[in-house]
């Protein structure tokens, strides 16, 4: 399959797409603002009564600098909207491929049969489904089941995706995860946030602020020089509004002097990791973590109350999100500036150099922002109490390994695995049997080793886990957080391999097939993902 996923991949890039069906009024039906505009919020979509029923429409298109670009659009046009639900809410979710039929001769591969399919069984170059990222919901069909769901060109299919009733309050998102494609489709900029309400019940600091989502997602630099020094391998954009070499113009974010606002941030990249930082005139600020991948922090030890962590940068793995609040620069500041920090990736990695992504314009007329209610009930029962003194039922190590497909070919593909130790280095493919089984009710420690030379992104789906060492050492008490996506640093070529540990609760209600991979989607595209079968209690 690895061959053919490089076919697909590269079709991709140069399908003529300019030729896609156009929404009405014959307008981009992916548009995108232009570089140094004002940050837009997305629109907000709410559930009612416990269900939240949208249509999404997937529709692609070209810009100006010869980019693909990808989009969800409801069908009154809005791109990206944030889904609002509440613990125990339904979201009902029809997706439509819009698509053009991809051009004849494009490659396909058949991915499912009778006993597994999910939607079509064949892969073509515009096939498309949808991950609800960091969601503890079932791994079944119809619901946050990527393995073998697709949807292609023209068809219609419906997700019914039940949160449930102890979901941690916080930012999640969608995507899509089409093994081979996804890379693509989300550097296109295909996806945007769920956030589970409430966490307002568990971090009361939260309460009666101004809620700001911030979405940073990466694409292609057309024709570009290659990457390094100050040279990034990505271009970013933060709610679309793009930053971009070599001019890295900030997009704007207007905000109240001294207004405390809550911002919900999400690094959608594909590929690209974040170190977040904020200054005002060269001064570090302080960025109060309320929550991280969709967990109040500090939520999860039995109190039902978070704490906040303090911090003057937040590094973000690709998928990962920070919640944290943010003082408004008073008036007398003359240059606030929102940037991520330069990333040691290693001598295999991409370069992510320090940039700006967004500059403080201080207005006492700046939009007024949803507001963060008051708490309205007690904190619920949350799904991992226990977890950090839980009996251990299992201890296993895994790792990040990659290698040229051809090695006598050093600039051949190449190839990217994550394997449970002793056993075979295997690129995924659907058909795969799981690489691991675990039982409904098992709590198991993973040592997930980095033995390559660049840094890879461990992220589990269904299921978030326990951070409990890096390198062997204990974290400290307020790195030990709750996470569904997490950075393991490049090894450098001689000593011990870098590691973490983390506890993976399969206490849960989630039973079935469903993936672990790294979050760099090229990684992941590139065979660096595998199945893990949990079976019924």
């Amino acid at each position: 399959m690895r061959k053919l996923v490089g076919a697909l991949a590269a079709a991709l890039l140069t399908c003529p797409f300019a030729s896609m069906p156009t929404l009405a009024h014959d307008h981009n039906p992916c548009p995108r603002p232009d570089a140094g505009t004002a940050v837009v919020q997305p629109h907000d979509l709410f559930s009612q009564d416990g269900v939240l029923d949208v249509s999404f429409e997937y529709y692609t298109s070209v810009d100006s600098a010869g980019r693909t670009l990808f989009c969800f659009v409801t069908p009154e046009g809005l791109q990206s909207p944030t889904l609002h639900v509440w613990p125990g809410d339904t979201l009902n979710l029809t997706v439509t491929n819009r698509n053009p039929q991809p051009p004849s001769g494009s490659p396909t591969e058949v991915i499912a049969n009778a006993s597994n399919r999910c939607g079509d069984v064949t892969m073509t170059i515009t096939s498309v489904n949808v991950h609800f990222h960091g969601t503890n919901t079932s791994p079944r069909c119809h619901a946050d089941e990527v393995i073998h769901t697709l949807i292609n060109s023209g068809e219609t299919f419906k997700y019914k995706v039940r949160f449930p009733t102890n979901e941690p309050p916080g930012l999640y998102w969608y995507h899509p995860h089409v093994h081979g494609l996804s890379e693509a489709a989300v550097q296109g900029g295909a996806s945007g946030a769920i956030i589970v309400e409430g966490i307002e019940n568990l971090q009361p600091s939260v309460a009666g602020l101004r809620e700001r989502v911030l979405f940073i997602r990466d694409q292609t630099i057309p024709n570009g020089p290659l990457p390094g020094g100050d040279v990034p391998s990505w271009d970013v954009s933060l709610n679309y509004v793009p930053i971009t070499y070599p001019d890295f113009t900030p997009a704007v974010i207007p905000m109240k002097p001294g207004e405390e606002e809550l911002w919900r941030v999400a690094n959608a990249s594909a590929d690209a990791i974040l170190d977040l930082h904020l200054q005002y005139d060269g001064v570090p600020q302080p960025l109060r973590i309320v929550a991280l991948d969709g967990v109040p922090t500090g939520s999860q030890d039995g109190t039902r109350r978070g704490r906040e962590v303090t911090q003057t940068d937040v590094l973000l793995a690709p998928a990962a999100r920070a919640e944290f609040i943010v003082t408004g620069p008073p008036a007398t500041v003359e240059n606030a500036t929102l940037l991520t920090l330069a990333i040691d990736t290693g001598p295999d990695g991409d370069s992510d150099p320090q940039r700006p992504l967004a500059r403080i314009a201080t207005t006492d007329s700046a939009p007024e922002l949803r507001l963060i209610p008051r708490r309205s009930e007690p904190a619920y029962s949350q799904p991992h109490e226990g977890l950090a003194t839980a009996e251990v039922t299992a201890r296993r190590t895994l790792y990040f390994s990659e290698e040229p497909a051809d090695p006598s070919d050093p600039d051949s593909e190449t190839n990217f695995f994550i394997t449970v130790d002793g056993a075979t280095p295997t690129l995924f493919d659907p058909s795969n049997p799981p690489a691991l089984i675990t039982k409904q009710g098992a709590v198991e420690d993973w040592t997930i080793e980095n033995r390559s030379q660049e840094n890879h992104e461990f992220h589990m789906h269904q299921l978030h886990f326990l951070l409990l060492e890096r390198d062997g050492a204990p974290v400290p008490a307020d790195k030990r957080q709750y996470v569904d996506t997490i950075d393991v640093p490049y090894w450098s070529g001689t000593g011990p391999y870098p590691s973490v540990k983390v506890r993976l609760d399969f206490r849960g209600m989630d039973v079935g097939d469903f993936v672990y991979h790294c979050h760099i989607l090229e990684h992941e595209d590139g065979g660096m993902m595998a199945i893990i079968r949990v079976l019924p209690r």
